[in-house]
């Protein structure tokens, strides 16, 4: 009698009984045991989030810490008659929600004013989540139940043999490409939904989306245009150099996907993002010079500094640098640029570039985004590259491809795992690119989730100590209040859930970060 722990997905290559192997049989079992539990304890820590959007008082903490900011302000005197003018002269830059702050006001009732609508786009956000997150769940079940993978491949078979004349035993890439489309295609049908409506729905509601639907559209075939030129050569020769590279190919795939990373790395901001983007010099002036005599400064190799027309999609803010060696580059939202004085985007946080290297490898990009507040602060980054967080990272993330490629070394002849998820047909090959999938969709997905929460632990200290090296060049006031005017024109996450943010968070609430530098300020006295 067989176990009721032994998954068969309905759809199969062959009617042939599993084999009698542990690993055959319970599989798919294992693989949605540790699906649901994943699902339920982030829905638990998504709920717990969602309770923390009903608070109705300011939090204590951050009265505490940004009252201390606006104190030092006063003391300081300081004045900004540029920015009065500009609040009074340019009313078209607030968005239809009312958030943009009176950078010539204290910090702490603007955002004790923020915290309904911050609230209440958190709780938009959220919900949403919570709600895609079971979709996506229903999704994967369905699919593993079904046997979405070996139906997908043999409809991409069969297309391959009628339209083409391709067989599955001679011409395994051209038929993988077209399963890839199929998946692609079915993905991109079942996600558009939901991002329209956070698009259309949530992000215009709280007056941060400036999309039209033609552009989304434009933008979402451009992506599917840039999957099809940069990912179909980039899979064909992936498959490739795992078949010809024997018993070792994980080296000559390590060594393909360092080369890969280091160029895409080098052309994404150079030549794709400008298809989406307009990017020019940032103009003459006070601004430019600060920044460059920073750079002069921690001896940073800053060649270019670009202004990007982000306002076009979105009312966030961000920043970024990009470029290797000699040749490093700034860019700067245009949004950025109307939020905060220039001394605070002297000390704002950027996003570098490398962060599209890592999320070409692995899958764990933050869905829910209440750690990813745009917030750009240029000596807080130059903090990461002198202190080596951007070259540990990208170390970190070549280890981790080069480790996941050698354990799939390891199991990429277990036919028994392949069986399982209906690859059961003995006189047919098994895909390289099912082989993949599957090894890391079951065996390597805990692995990868432990990962990345290791991860994330190694980000917020990281972030910690960005923070101290702003601090340490006299920049402690500058960052506390840009970032807090970010935060507010952004409506991020006040009273995080703890357990929430420990979990997701790349980088440390808010009040976390305010405490840790006052009390690098104090210790400094």
């Amino acid at each position: 009698m067989p176990s009721p722990l032994t998954i068969t997905p309905h759809y199969t290559q062959s009617t042939d009984e599993p084999s009698d192997s542990l690993l055959s049989r319970y599989a798919v079992f294992a693989t949605l045991a540790f699906t649901v539990v994943v699902y339920l304890f982030e829905t638990y820590l998504d709920f717990r989030q969602r309770s923390s959007y009903f608070k109705t008082e300011f939090p204590s903490e951050l009265t505490a810490t940004v009252w201390s900011i606006d104190e030092e302000e006063k003391r300081n005197g300081k004045k900004n008659e540029d920015d009065a003018a500009a609040a009074t002269t340019t009313p078209e830059t607030s968005n239809s929600t009312g958030n943009k702050l009176d950078k010539t006001q204290p910090l702490l009732p603007q955002l004790q004013s923020k915290f309904s609508k911050a609230q209440s786009y958190g709780l938009d956000k959220i919900t949403f989540s919570i709600v895609s997150s079971a979709y996506s769940l229903i999704e994967e079940v369905v699919f593993l139940f079904y046997g979405f993978l070996p139906y997908t491949w043999d409809c991409a078979c069969s297309i391959a043999s009628k339209r083409f004349g391709w067989q599955e035993s001679t011409d395994e890439i051209k038929v993988t490409l077209i399963f890839l489309a199929l998946t692609v295609l079915l993905g991109t049908i079942t996600s558009l939904p939901f991002e329209l409506y956070s698009t259309f729905r949530i992000e215009k509601k709280h007056g941060f989306n400036k999309q039209t639907p033609a552009l989304f559209f434009t933008d979402k075939l451009k992506g599917l245009g840039l999957t099809a030129v940069i990912g179909a050569p980039f899979v064909a020769l992936l498959l490739k150099i795992i078949k010809m590279g024997g018993e070792s190919f994980y080296i000559y795939v390590w060594a393909f996907t360092f080369v890969f990373s280091v160029v895409m790395m080098t052309i994404y901001p150079v030549l794709i993002m400008p298809m989406f983007n307009k990017y020019e010099p940032l103009p003459e002036g006070e601004l430019k010079t600060q920044i460059y005599e920073l750079a002069g400064q921690l001896k940073f190799p800053l060649t270019k500094l670009f202004v990007m027309d982000g306002s076009k999609r979105s009312s966030h803010s961000n920043a970024f640098m990009f470029g290797f060696f000699k040749n490093k580059r700034i860019v700067l939202f245009d949004t950025l640029m109307e939020q905060v004085h220039g001394d605070e985007i002297l000390v704002s946080k950027t996003q570098d570039i490398s962060y599209f290297q890592s999320v070409l490898y692995h899958n764990s990009e933050n869905s829910h985004g209440d750690d990813i507040q745009m917030q750009a602060i240029l000596g807080h980054e130059l903090g990461h590259w002198k202190m080596g967080h951007t070259l540990t990272n990208f170390v970190i993330s070549q280890l981790y491809t080069g480790a996941s490629f050698y354990c799939f070394s390891l199991c990429y002849n277990s036919h028994d795992l392949y069986r399982a998820f209906g690859f059961n047909d003995d006189s047919r090959p098994i895909p390289t690119i099912i082989a993949l999938l599957l090894f890391f969709q079951t065996i390597w997905a805990p692995i990868d989730k432990t990962l990345s929460y290791v991860m994330t632990v190694h980000s917020r200290k990281c972030e910690f100590e960005a923070d101290e090296f702003s601090v340490n060049l006299g920049m402690s006031k500058k960052l506390q209040s840009g970032l807090c005017k970010i935060h507010l024109e952004n409506l991020g996450a006040m009273c995080p859930d703890p357990w929430y943010s420990t979990y997701h968070y790349s980088h440390p609430p808010l009040v976390e970060r305010l405490s840790a530098m006052m009390k690098l300020d104090k210790k400094s006295k």
